[in-house]
């Protein structure tokens, strides 16, 4: 033994050594806390939600609340990224190749942003640091820095209908509908990683599973649905609707992530589809031209744009029904949009009437109708809570 040492000496070593083993854990429990805090979820995972949180896609950040894939997007729950982002509706023009960006809160245009050729939606980047719009038929996609509100130099990508990110962050996916491709990019550079050639016609939306490994797609022009292995990058089922005719445009999961709901706006109504055992379909008449889907800040609620008839339908979860119908004055074509960062209100295009609607999402009273270019579509209404975006005109989790 050491000439210095004594059994007093050892124990105070024991001890001290203990302690700091405690305070590393400790260390990283926090750390684990301020990187769940980082990706704004407003509350780290408790380590119960761990246990019952599912075997996710690798490199996807936690599940929040099994039981509710939409826990992150409460109001008030902004991702440090994008406290500082002033509120802003970006509308696409698409036949006018411009976006209007609109000031919610005096529901005025407040400026016109040039882009390039035919414009569809303006989709949220996986990190939440930049908007881009899709030029399709420019090839190209334009960058819109949310803080400043200014256009950046476009970035050369074929035939990007829609665009989506993997929930890992890895890859951008963009819906090539004329290529008949989907194509994985990488989601900052958007070079291309891999092309995934389809069979069937106008590939348009999508949404993931619960637990991030596999994607549903809508293709709109021959009726179908794809599932797609996230992590595989690869077309593992297809399958034909069942109504003739069929049109599939926008796809949500439910909050639980047990069904996807695939609005259809040639069959008037919603299909509900089991996402892992992709069986048939059921079907839910919800009115003409249903095209749009967006989940109320509570996850109690989905409403449903009606284009064909000027209207928006609200189906309740947990009544797994429809509860509500609510008529614009005057008719409209509402199609794309989303929800605002409290959830009181819902923003809608008018596709066919140079318009965008404003729409209390407690009432169903229309708050204003504001004059934007030709041919609005995929607006994206920004920020909103959540930790990361998938892509579209904004689905966060």
């Amino acid at each position: 033994m050491h000439p210095t040492s004594s059994p007093c000496l050892t124990r105070a070593l024991l001890l001290c050594a203990a302690l700091a083993a405690l305070a590393a854990v400790a260390g990283c429990e926090g750390s684990r806390g301020r990187a769940d805090e980082a990706l704004g979820s407003g509350a780290a995972l408790r380590p119960a939600d761990r246990q019952r949180a599912p075997r996710t896609l690798p490199g996807m950040p936690p599940v929040l609340d099994p039981a509710d894939v939409y826990s992150a997007d409460r109001p008030g729950r902004l991702s440090p990224v994008v406290r500082d982002f002033p509120s802003r509706v970006y509308v696409p023009n698409t036949n006018s190749n411009t976006v209007s960006v609109i000031d919610p809160r005096t529901y005025q245009v407040i400026e016109t942003i040039p882009v390039g050729t035919q414009p569809q939606h303006v989709v949220p980047s996986w990190d939440l640091r930049t908007l881009w719009v899709n030029n399709d038929r420019g090839n190209t996609l334009t960058p819109i820095d949310p803080k400043t509100g200014k256009a950046g130099k476009p970035v050369d990508v074929h035939d990007p209908y829609n665009l989506y990110f993997t929930p890992n962050g890895k890859y951008a996916i963009v819906m090539a509908s004329l290529d008949k491709e989907l194509v994985f990019r990488d989601a900052h550079s958007m070079k291309r990683i891999r092309t995934v050639p389809v069979s069937c016609y106008g590939v348009n939306h999508a949404d993931f599973s619960a637990d991030g490994r596999y994607f549903v797609v809508s293709c709109e022009f021959s009726g179908e649905l794809l599932k797609v292995d996230t992590e595989r990058m690869k077309v593992v089922a297809q399958r034909k609707l069942p109504f003739h005719g069929a049109m599939p445009q926008d796809v949500k999961i439910s909050p639980d992530g047990k069904k996807f709901y695939i609005a259809d706006m040639m069959a008037d109504g919603m299909w509900v589809l089991n996402g892992d055992t992709f069986a048939e379909p059921a079907f839910l008449p919800t009115g003409k031209g249903c095209h749009g889907l967006y989940i109320s800040r509570d996850s109690h609620e989905m409403y449903i744009s009606n284009r064909g008839e000027g209207t928006v339908s609200v189906f309740d979860f947990t009544r797994d029904r429809l509860t509500k119908k609510w008529h614009l004055p005057h008719g409209g074509s509402p199609d794309m949009g989303g929800v605002s960062a409290d959830g009181k209100v819902l923003w809608l295009s008018g596709r066919y009437n140079s318009e965008v609607y404003a729409i209390d999402t407690h009432t169903g009273t229309q708050l204003a109708r504001i004059k934007v270019g030709h041919g609005p579509h995929g607006l994206a209404v920004y920020p909103q809570p959540g930790r990361y975006s998938l892509g579209h005109t904004g689905i966060f989790r």
